[in-house]
């Protein structure tokens, strides 16, 4: 079984892989397909690590949105159709500079 470090690791290590390709800036995302379906499978993976974190975390750490992370992961697999990519690109260039920072100052700090 997989304990929280371990999945705010893959969180982590999700974030990162993002950052490869966010940094090609926004046309790049609206322009090729591959990049948006690569932002959108980590954001998912995000949103799935995220769920399974013990409810002790969740109550440890409420300076993250954690059902915003969630809800997001289950709007892109149960309503794909809806997803606006103006959305996910402010998620990718606003937010996760805040959640890495969190999930980084955490494993530092070993509280988990």
């Amino acid at each position: 079984m997989r304990n929280d470090k371990e999945r705010l690791l893959h969180i982590l290590d999700a974030i990162q892989r993002m950052e490869k390709y966010a940094k090609k800036g926004k046309d790049a995302f609206y322009e090729n397909e591959l990049i948006q379906n690569w932002m959108l499978r980590h954001l998912q993976i995000i949103g799935e690590a995220s769920q399974h974190l013990s409810p002790t975390f969740y109550q440890s750490h409420p300076e993250i949105s954690w059902k915003s992370i969630i809800g997001l992961r289950n709007i892109l697999v149960h309503q794909y159709f809806d997803i606006d990519p103006e959305l996910i690109w402010l998620v990718i260039e606003s937010d996760l500079p805040y959640l890495k920072k969190k999930i980084e100052l955490i494993l530092e700090s070993n509280s988990i």
